[in-house]
């Protein structure tokens, strides 16, 4: 058996044809929806892109125990168990999250690995005078421009470096077997530059300021401006939909349906001014962050242009190649395969649960989503569990470290002590400090499904409290967390 995982980042579902969008043009993600199951009901667990990347290792939450970090030395990792299983892993990516010091494990784990360089503002190419910087709306990085004079034709931008590499390797292990490809693109996370062919596609009038890359906050730019920037974003999104065309095309000319499994997902969306918002993180997780697309072919089922509604978890990942393989999911895994979903859309969870560290906890059952702000004039008491003290792009300082406490850890630690580190001291970095606060939110899905109007509903609520709650203690959930929400 063979598995291929196709992972984009900031892929939005609501912006793909085979989700109803009817204004971006991405054929292949038709196509893919015709060769695969589509499923409905997908959700985030862990936010934003590496607590993501740790759930696609370890089949369970982390981010009601710390924020952005590595994977900690007890964690299950999904290629180390293949390759414990002589199952041969490898990964492509141009992620540059994966070579920073809060990413900075996650690529060992695999049998080989191969890197990228350029996206966004990855520390690749020197330069000491400063660029010049144009007129823009929105984030505009020194790097970022450095970076970019590195382009001189499509073929230079990372994203068809990624496959370009991808094909590469298929085309060398197309006739052998017990491989698993993580292929990995940052696109179309932003900043969303394409190459022309696929801005040609959006026409587009605009005349102001560059714009193609929000800053995470509220819209603050025009209407012109917004619509600018959407159309960015779809033509990054054309150009990954092109790139996912020539992995469906070598399956094809190479009969891989047959023994090789496709899994094609996302981390995260992305908020395109709906909400009056940009981005993720500080703002509630609403379905165009939380909701995600997500596409599996099993040739062992063989079910093909169908789609599921039961609900599905970024967790669930993980033990699905493992069962693909063969190989039973650890007993720390909290997802579950995708087999049964698959097979005939049989439940696997009632609820879902997500969220960021620090942020608000949220539970759906794909009707209603229940978003539980903390209680109190602060966020506290909050900590980081862990054996690993990086925060995105750098260490826990010093001062942070002062506050560390020794923990006796938790199940899925393995009998291993942690370091308690606190998150809002004065003297706390982290990475949950810039988030807003927006309170406790009660949305009906089936009636709003754009999440305007937060309802009040004592009894669903409270529903809804008793359901967080068990879930939380079934991730054991330290006290704290239950203290900061109001739940007892």
């Amino acid at each position: 058996m063979k598995t291929i995982l196709v992972l984009f980042d900031t892929l939005n579902r609501r912006m793909l044809e085979p989700y109803g969008c009817d204004w971006t043009i991405t054929p292949n993600f038709t196509r893919l929806a015709k060769r695969t199951v589509t499923f409905e009901n997908s959700y985030v667990g862990s936010l934003p892109c590496m607590p993501a990347r740790r759930e696609l290792h370890t089949g369970r939450y982390n981010f009601l125990h710390r924020s952005w970090g590595p994977l900690e030395p007890f964690d299950d990792s999904l290629p180390e168990i293949l390759k414990e299983k002589q199952i041969y892993s490898h990964l492509i990516s141009d992620h540059q999250h994966y070579w920073e010091d809060g990413g900075c494990n996650y690529h060992n784990r695999y049998n080989t690995w191969e890197i990228v360089r350029g996206q966004e503002g990855d520390c690749w190419k020197a330069s000491v005078s400063e660029p010049e910087i144009p007129e823009h709306y929105g984030r505009m990085w020194r790097q970022d421009i450095i970076n970019r004079k590195q382009i001189k034709t499509d073929e230079d931008f990372p994203l068809s470096k990624v496959f370009n590499l991808g094909m590469e390797f298929l085309e060398e292990n197309k006739d052998s077997d017990n491989w698993f490809l993580h292929l990995e693109s940052f696109d179309p996370h932003e900043p969303f530059f394409a190459a022309q062919q696929f801005r040609d596609l959006y026409p587009d009038d605009y005349a102001g300021p560059m714009f193609e890359w929000p800053e995470y906050r509220k819209v603050e730019e025009p209407p012109e401006a917004v619509e600018h920037c959407r159309k960015r974003y779809a033509s990054l999104l054309s150009a990954c939909d092109h790139q996912l065309g020539r992995i469906l095309d070598f399956m094809d000319s190479n009969n891989m349906w047959e023994d090789t499994a496709l899994i094609v997902c996302t981390d995260h969306g992305f908020l395109l001014g709906e909400h009056d918002s940009w981005a993720k993180c500080v703002h509630p997780f609403y379905s165009e962050v939380a909701h995600t697309p997500l596409f599996v072919w099993d040739p062992r089922l063989a079910v093909s242009g169908e789609r599921r509604k039961s609900l599905v978890q970024t967790i669930d990942i993980a033990p699905t190649v493992l069962d693909i393989f063969g190989i039973e999911a650890t007993k720390d895994m909290q997802g579950k395969s995708l087999k049964s979903v698959i097979k005939d859309d049989t439940p696997i969870r009632e609820c879902a649960l997500f969220g960021l560290h620090g942020g608000q906890v949220n539970i759906t059952d794909g009707r209603y989503v229940y978003m539980r702000d903390y209680e109190g004039d602060d966020n506290g008491p909050l900590y980081n569990y862990t054996l690993m003290p990086t925060h995105m792009r750098r260490m826990f300082t010093l001062e942070e470290m002062k506050t560390m406490e020794s923990h006796p850890g938790f199940t899925f630690t393995k009998g291993v002590p942690v370091m308690r580190i606190d998150c809002l001291s004065e003297t706390g970095g982290g990475d949950t400090l810039q988030l807003e606060r927006f309170g406790t939110r009660l949305y009906d899905l089936q009636t709003d499904p754009e999440q305007k109007n937060s309802i009040q509903d004592a009894e669903i609520e409270g529903e809804f409290i008793q359901k967080l709650i068990k879930l939380m203690k079934e991730s054991d959930a330290p006290p704290e967390q239950f203290k900061r929400l109001g739940l007892t």
